[in-house]
């Protein structure tokens, strides 16, 4: 590590309580001033829940649009046939050519951020499944991305939705901003985000379901949160 890079992170971590839990309101507010790069920032925050995604009642994902969206621009690509690829187009879909796209993606072109597909063309993603599978960019009905209503979709993808699930260990983590955004933007935002993380809790999760939480930027140290007052966010 730089010397440049040392001091840096020694300023930004005199900014933190370590030992402290921090609320929403603060950690927001604590967060933001935490901004050290050249750009603007991604506000993360990362999550360890309590359940077990080896039983398939507890794997949790889906997707939720944040009041204030993502502050970043999305790219949309649509697999569709017929009238449903004119409805993704004037939707804002930024590539709805089917055949192209399969191309694209099997030569290693992905420069799209979120897929979304009518169920009639899921035969057609097979083929690039293994691709997009690991980047996470396979459509699922549970984030809402394979669906016949393809124009909300895109608006949704457009306006600032953002997909989750969880990793073998329960982790997981989302960008809910940037650091630009005011105070209560990203506190509306995360309020959102935890909102459907709660709503989510399978019945069969046992003991305490937010396990820990922090919030950090792209380049910063992260701050604890308080997961019994995340908890409590319905």
């Amino acid at each position: 590590m730089s010397k440049k890079m040392s001091k840096r992170k020694q300023a930004l971590l005199e900014k933190i309580d370590r030992e402290k839990a921090y609320s929403v309101e603060e950690g927001v507010k604590t967060v933001k001033d935490l901004k050290s790069a050249k750009f603007d920032e991604t506000v993360e925050i990362a999550m360890n829940l309590n359940v077990d995604p080896r039983h398939a009642d507890q794997m949790i994902r889906g997707s939720v649009v944040l009041p204030h969206g993502t502050g970043k621009e999305v790219k949309v690509a649509v697999f569709a046939k017929g009238p449903k690829v004119d409805e993704a187009k004037e939707a804002g879909a930024d590539f709805t050519d089917a055949e192209e796209l399969i191309e694209k993606i099997q030569n290693g072109q992905i420069d799209f951020d979120i897929v979304i597909a009518t169920p009639d063309m899921m035969g057609t993603l097979g083929k690039v499944a293994r691709i997009l599978g690991p980047k996470g960019l396979m459509p699922n009905p549970k984030t809402g991305t394979v669906t016949m209503d393809v124009a909300q979709a895109v608006k949704n993808a457009k306006g600032g939705q953002v997909n989750f699930r969880v990793d073998k260990k329960g982790n997981m983590h989302a960008g809910i901003g940037k650091a630009s955004f005011g105070e209560k933007e990203l506190e509306e935002n995360l309020r959102a985000f935890v909102e459907k993380i709660n709503k989510a809790k399978p019945a069969s999760a046992k003991g305490r379901y937010i396990q820990n939480a922090a919030l950090s930027l792209t380049m910063s140290p992260s701050i604890k949160l308080d997961t019994a007052e995340l908890m409590e966010i319905k």
